[in-house]
C-alpha cells in the first residue's frame, strides 16, 4: 500500500507540473486546451486544476451563459495567477553570470549579464547574481516581494542530495553550496540545477527540442556537459551527476584537464581550446563571435573536427540511450553548420546503424540563451514559494 500510495502522490505531482508549465506557455486556456497540451486526462486535468485551486495558484473566468445560444456556458479559462507572477533565473557559467527577471508567463522583463571568472572565484559569482538580480527589478519596475520563484544553473555537477559534488582536482568550488550562498544572500529560497539540464529545460520549452521526450542537449563551452531528457523527465543518475561527458577519455589525446587527468574530452574540444586553434590558424589574436568565424573555409575545418572528436564520444550515448535528437548548444554551439556537419559524421560512422538513423543532430535554436530560458522555466514551474529543497525537480515540460 505504501508503494502505491507513494506511485499516485508522484502522478499528481507530475499532473500539477504539467498544467503548471503548460498555463505559462499561454495567456489562458480552456481544460480541453490543456488536454491537448499536456495529453493528460480530462479526469486528471480536473484533479490538476482542482490542486492548483486550492495552492492559490491560478485563476479562472467564471463561465458565462453563451450569448449566441442564449443557453449553454462557454469553457472556463485558466490562467496562472498574476500578482504572484515575478521570478528570477540564474545563468552562471564559467565565465559569466546573467539574471532575468520574468512573468510566470515566461516573458522576460529585464536582463543583465557580467563577465568574470565564476570557476576561481564562486563567491564572486554569486554577490554578482544577487547584484544582477536587483539591477533586472530595478529595470522591470518591480520589487523583490513579488519573486515567487529563483532557479540557478550551475557549471558544477549538483548533487540531488542537496550538496554540490566536489570536483575531481583541486578546486575552489570544493565543498560549497550553491543552494545555501544564495539563499543566504536572496533571503529566499533557490532551486539548483547544472547548466546542462538547464540548457536541455530551455531548449524543450522554447527551442529546437520542443515536442521530443528523449534527447541530449550538449553546453559545450569551457567544459563539456550533457543534459538527458529520457522519457520525458531530465536523468540525473543516483546522486545528480550523470552527463559529465567532459571527462571521457579521448583516444589518443594527452592534454591536461583540469580534473587533473590527461585526455578528457573537455581539454580537447573546450571553447577555449578550439578558440587557440582557429586564432593560430587564422592568425587572429582577437576572434570575432564563433558564428562569423566559422564561415571561413580553413575555420570550417577546425571546428568540423572538433565536432568529429565530440561525435565520436555522443556516439557511445546514442547506442546506450537512443535519444531522438542530440542538440548542440554552449558557446560552441554556436558554430552551427560545421560543427553539426562533424557530430553527425562521426555518429553515422561510429553509432550503430539503426540507432545513428533514427537520431537528428541540431544546433540549439536558443543559442546561448537556453540555459538561461531553462532556469526562468524551472522558477515558474516549480516556485520555490518556501521550498528548502536545493534540488532542481523534476518537472516534464511537453
Amino acid at each position: 500500500m505504501a508503494d502505491g500510495g507513494a506511485l499516485i502522490s508522484a502522478r499528481r505531482r507530475r499532473t500539477r507540473d504539467l498544467l503548471i508549465e503548460a498555463l505559462s506557455r499561454t495567456d489562458a486556456a480552456t481544460r480541453a486546451d490543456l488536454s491537448r497540451l499536456t495529453g493528460l486526462s480530462a479526469s486528471a486535468v480536473s484533479d490538476g486544476i482542482a490542486m492548483l485551486h486550492a495552492d492559490g495558484l491560478i485563476d479562472s473566468d467564471q463561465p458565462a451563459r453563451s450569448a449566441a445560444r442564449g443557453r449553454g456556458r462557454r469553457p472556463e479559462s485558466l490562467r496562472l495567477r498574476g500578482p504572484a507572477g515575478i521570478v528570477v533565473g540564474l545563468d552562471i557559467g564559467h565565465a559569466h553570470v546573467t539574471a532575468a527577471v520574468a512573468t510566470t508567463s515566461g516573458e522576460v522583463l529585464a536582463e543583465h549579464t557580467k563577465t568574470l571568472d565564476v570557476d576561481t572565484d564562486p563567491g564572486r559569482a554569486f554577490d554578482a547574481a544577487v547584484t544582477l538580480t536587483r539591477r533586472s527589478l530595478r529595470t522591470a519596475g518591480v520589487s523583490m516581494t513579488q519573486v515567487v520563484g529563483i532557479a540557478a544553473g550551475m557549471p558544477r555537477p549538483v548533487d540531488r542530495r542537496t550538496q554540490p559534488i566536489a570536483p575531481a582536482g583541486r578546486s575552489d568550488w570544493s565543498g560549497i553550496d550553491p543552494a545555501a550562498e544564495l539563499r543566504h544572500r536572496f533571503d529566499h529560497p533557490v532551486v539548483i540545477g547544472n547548466d546542462a539540464d538547464m540548457g536541455a529545460r530551455g531548449e524543450r520549452a522554447q527551442g529546437a527540442a520542443r515536442g521530443l521526450d528523449d534527447f541530449v542537449y550538449i553546453k559545450a563551452s569551457h567544459g563539456i556537459g550533457a543534459g538527458l531528457v529520457l522519457a520525458g523527465q531530465t536523468y540525473r543518475g543516483s546522486i545528480g551527476i550523470a552527463g559529465e561527458i567532459g571527462h571521457t577519455q579521448v583516444p589518443g589525446a594527452t592534454e591536461w584537464c583540469r580534473c587533473g587527468s590527461r585526455g578528457c574530452l573537455e581539454a580537447v574540444v573546450s571553447i577555449s581550446t578550439v578558440r587557440r586553434q582557429l586564432a593560430h590558424v587564422l592568425n587572429e589574436t582577437e576572434l570575432p563571435p564563433l558564428a562569423e568565424v566559422s564561415t571561413d573555409k580553413a575555420a570550417a575545418r577546425v571546428i568540423t573536427d572538433a565536432g568529429r572528436t565530440l561525435g565520436r564520444v555522443l556516439a557511445d550515448l546514442v547506442n546506450c540511450l537512443n535519444p531522438a535528437a542530440v542538440i548542440l548548444g554552449g558557446e560552441l554551439g554556436v558554430a552551427g553548420t560545421p560543427l553539426v556537419a562533424g557530430v553527425r559524421e562521426s555518429i553515422d560512422r561510429y553509432a550503430e546503424p539503426a540507432s545513428a538513423r533514427a537520431v537528428t543532430v541540431s544546433a540549439a535554436e536558443l543559442g546561448l540563451r537556453a540555459e538561461l530560458t531553462g532556469a526562468v522555466v524551472t522558477a515558474v514551474t516549480a516556485p520555490t514559494h518556501g521550498a528548502t529543497t536545493a534540488e532542481m525537480p523534476q518537472v516534464h515540460l511537453g
